[in-house]
């Protein structure tokens, strides 16, 4: 018999292929295979949202060829990956090659090996049409909001622009946050911290004051001085005091490991460990699960799927973690009850946390065979898990009370007793800045006179509350339950493409436009940009999963919820335009020498004059850096690729070609005085290289 399985990547096909072997043939979608068109609404609103979906263009010959050879066989599988989406385009294959719904014919695939892919195969269902319409109520919702809203926000502003159901609401949290640091005022406060010794110890330790001799609370955080008076006067009432130990208290604590990676936690992790920007995290993590070849073992998935925010991992997996573990470090390095992690209540359970498919497989058994991102990848994800699984970290506390003067000082520190998952893996934060008082501590017992070696009041002010990463935005947007894994890179990519953040740094910071929108959207349609009633979205979309909800009376629900406040604003606003500030330039128009000014078309930015329409002159924009190139003396500009890509070339293209990803310095060449340039690793060279070869570090070119 042949048998025709359908997958979505020409990767994971292969490797499928391999592992079912003769009597098989093994084909990819690529994708969706059929959507709603663009061109048009795509939904009849007056039919029960019916969606009217066609082939996407450029896949009609595929689509004509996959008949073909659905036909010949005598059974097709529909293979593709395991959430809603792909449930979803399962369905739309089982439309276009008029396979029964009732057939058991679909199969899905946690991971990419053999035992995964025979578990798979072995356990085909019918296609989960419960599944199906909780990805249809989000295609059509996002379809009817979309496609009213943005020409809606594009009118009133400028063409181009876009307005969505989760885009809006993370728009939003970036602009609030950015309010929110204007509005703050710091506050000044102080703190005074003491350096002592314990004779014959050398080694010093830090206290600072927590309490006066009438007992008021003086502890840092409280912020009760407040001024550099109120310190001095403390100061003074030190002068000459002996500081005693008062108290020593010891204790324990125990430090749990964190849970294996969902998708939301992955992206964070890799953007604070890694420094990868989220779509980066998911195509490494992407290829790890469609499979590599790797040395002595062929192609494999070397990590179960990657979009889930389920914590489960199956008792499998956990035996092959715990028997790595035991081998490796040892048995006391297992914790004495298996430890599970709870899953959120609106997590989708269908299947694990993203771990390594084989846990034997050390980073280091992969490292000759993959991609440096993946391998980076790998890693991060193979010691996550297999720390997990590990024992906690016991850790003794202690606390000492420094009395002087009858002023209290604290001194609070830790040793480790045993290291736990430690040894392997500890998470990172959003602020990893060491504090002194986590140092060991010297013993100390009460009644010990101490040495103080320096005693000082030191100025703090309250910090505003830090702009939004990439990795903290899309931790907001999971604990506030308003997008989901599979949507996040959507997100974060859309406001920066529609320049509504820009990056500074790692830093999102909202742009006039994006500023502008969110507050139109605010005024008029304020749903759209409600944390609370998205996430509530969200919840009853999820509802439609197991079947608890109607996905017709969920879009009708909350699209009446959307249409009349949109008619009213359009109505209220009619006329109405909101003028953002134009950028002015140094560029001087040639025609009537006004200072021209950066706007924005159809095709990107340009140059115009501002006496429009008197002055109709326009320029392209060309942001021209301080070097020359170095061939023809040209001036040096900056270029973008279509995916907005930065690279430097000359002005004088294309009778000079010269172009280079390096960043331009303004800096000379002290060898032949052309312009330096940067590469990776801060290196400042000459690109000329055959002449000179100069560099910063003062090599040069025999």
């Amino acid at each position: 018999m042949s048998k025709l399985v359908i997958v979505e990547s020409p990767a994971k096909a292969k490797n499928i292929k391999g592992y079912l072997g003769k009597g098989y043939e093994v084909i990819a979608s690529m994708g969706h295979v059929r959507d709603l068109p663009a061109a048009r609404l795509s939904v009849d609103v007056e039919n029960d949202f019916e969606p009217k979906y066609a082939i996407i263009k450029g896949k009609e010959n595929f689509v004509e060829d996959l008949k073909k050879k659905a036909h010949k066989a005598d059974y097709v599988y529909l293979a593709t990956d395991p959430d809603r989406e792909g449930e979803a385009i399962s369905w739309h294959l089982a439309s276009i090659l008029d396979l029964d719904l009732k057939d058991k014919n679909r199969v899905t695939f946690n991971e990419i090996t053999k035992s995964g892919v025979s578990r798979g195969m072995a356990d085909p269902r019918e296609i989960d049409i419960d599944l199906v319409n909780a990805q249809q109520a989000r295609r059509i919702l996002d379809r009817l909001i979309g496609y009213k809203l943005s020409p809606f926000v594009s009118q009133k502003i400028r063409r181009g622009l876009s307005a969505g159901r989760v885009q809006s609401v993370a728009l939003r949290l970036v602009v609030d946050r950015e309010n929110e640091i204007r509005a703050f005022v710091p506050e000044e406060y102080w703190s005074i911290d003491a350096k002592l010794n314990n004779p014959p110890d050398k080694k010093s330790f830090e206290a600072v004051l927590v309490a006066d001799p009438e007992g008021n609370n003086l502890k840092p955080d409280k912020k009760e001085l407040k001024t550099k008076e109120d310190s001095d006067y403390i100061l003074k009432k030190l002068e000459g005091a002996e500081y005693v130990v008062k108290s020593v208290k010891k204790g324990t604590r125990k430090k749990s490991p964190t849970p294996p990676f969902i998708t939301s936690t992955l992206q964070q992790e890799a953007s604070r460990r890694l420094s990868f920007q989220a779509r980066r995290t998911m195509k490494a993590a992407q290829e790890l699960y469609e499979g590599v070849d790797v040395k002595g073992m062929g192609t494999v998935g070397l990590i179960t799927y990657m979009r889930t925010d389920s914590l489960r991992i199956s008792e499998e997996a956990r035996a092959a973690g715990n028997a790595y573990i035991r081998e490796a470090y040892g048995e006391k390095y297992l914790p004495s009850k298996p430890r599970n992690f709870r899953t959120k209540g609106n997590a989708q359970d269908g299947h694990e946390a993203i771990r390594p498919s084989m846990p034997h497989v050390t980073p280091d058994m992969v490292k000759d065979s993959v991609s440096t991102d993946q391998y980076k990848l790998y890693k991060l994800i193979w010691e996550r898990f297999i720390a997990s699984l590990m024992e906690s970290c016991i850790q003794e506390t202690l606390k000492v009370e420094i009395d002087a003067n009858g002023y209290i000082f604290n001194a609070t520190g830790y040793s480790v007793r045993f290291d736990g998952f430690t040894a392997l893996y500890e998470e990172k934060t959003d602020d990893n800045t060491k504090n002194a008082s986590e140092a060991p501590l010297p013993p100390m017992k009460e009644g010990d006179v101490l040495h103080l070696k320096s005693l000082t009041g030191n100025q703090h002010f309250t910090q505003p509350p830090s702009r939004y990463t990439e990795a903290s935005l899309i931790k907001a947007l999971e604990e506030n339950g308003v997008g989901r894994p599979s949507t996040y890179v959507t997100i974060t990519t859309t406001i920066l493409s529609k320049e509504y953040v820009v990056r500074e740094g790692k830093q999102f910071v909202p742009t006039e436009l994006g500023e502008a929108v969110t507050k139109l959207l605010k005024e008029t349609l304020p749903n759209i940009v409600n944390v609370k009633y998205t996430s509530k979205m969200e919840d009853d979309l999820d509802k439609i999963d197991s079947g608890e909800k109607d996905y017709i009376d969920m879009i009708r629900l909350y699209y009446d919820d959307f249409e009349a406040p949109l008619e009213k604003a359009k109505k209220d606003m009619q006329g109405v335009k909101i003028k953002l500030k134009e950028e002015e330039t140094d560029i001087t128009c040639d025609k009537c020498g006004r200072k021209m000014v950066v706007k924005v078309g159809r095709f990107g930015k340009f140059l115009a004059c501002p006496g429009y329409p008197e002055c109709k002159n326009t320029k392209p924009l060309v942001h021209k850096t301080s070097a020359k190139c170095p061939n023809c003396g040209g001036d040096i500009i900056e270029k973008k690729t279509r995916k907005g890509t930065s690279f430097f070339g000359c002005s004088n293209y294309p009778d000079c070609n010269f172009m280079t990803w390096d960043t331009p310095t303004d800096e000379k060449c002290p060898e032949c005085g052309k312009s330096l340039f940067k590469k990776k690793g801060n290196v400042i060279y000459c690109p000329d290289t055959e002449n000179c070869g100069f560099s910063k570090q003062g090599t040069r070119k025999k």
